[in-house]
């Protein structure tokens, strides 16, 4: 399929949105996950379900039992409506999540179901739905190296 030069830098910018929202997530940023929403946009996480500005408060309080996480999007699948101004997309993501208080690595495999909104010309999340395929706990030996030479996980968290 042969693309416009809009419809490329459109496909891109909403990748952009995608990463803004997991990085904002991953560093407990909540105006840079916010930015990946419109402020009327809903996100249906399972346990969350409303207001995608409310759920990014709500991710600010429970991704605390985390010391990091690291959300890792794949598969970014786009589709491009014919009005130029909606999109949606499907995102295979793994979040690994090391918890706060012990050595368990907590890993998460879903999807994000995206329907996309280009306003003014940006676009942000206008729905989304998060897909469960399969979780996974184990816990973990550290690599025997000095890690505590390294600046940890959580170190650039906002707070």
């Amino acid at each position: 399929m042969s693309y416009t030069s809009r419809q490329l830098a459109d496909i891109h910018s909403i990748q952009a949105c995608a990463q803004r929202y997991c990085r904002g997530v991953d560093r407990l940023d909540a105006d840079q996950m916010k930015s990946a929403y419109w402020p009327d946009a809903t996100d249906d996480h399972g346990v969350f379900v409303g207001n995608a500005m409310e759920f990014v408060e709500h991710c600010m309080v429970s991704h605390r039992r985390w010391r990091s996480t690291s959300h890792c999007i794949f598969n970014h699948h786009i589709e491009l409506d014919d009005d130029g101004v909606h999109a949606r997309g499907e995102i295979y993501n793994v979040t690994y999540l090391f918890q706060a208080d012990a050595d368990i690595l907590d890993t998460w495999h879903g999807r994000y179901l995206d329907l996309y909104q280009k306003r003014d010309g940006e676009w942000r999340i206008l729905e989304r739905v998060c897909v469960h395929e399969g979780t996974h706990s184990q816990s973990v030996t550290p690599m025997q190296i000095d890690a505590a030479a390294f600046r940890q996980g959580s170190f650039d968290r906002a707070d």
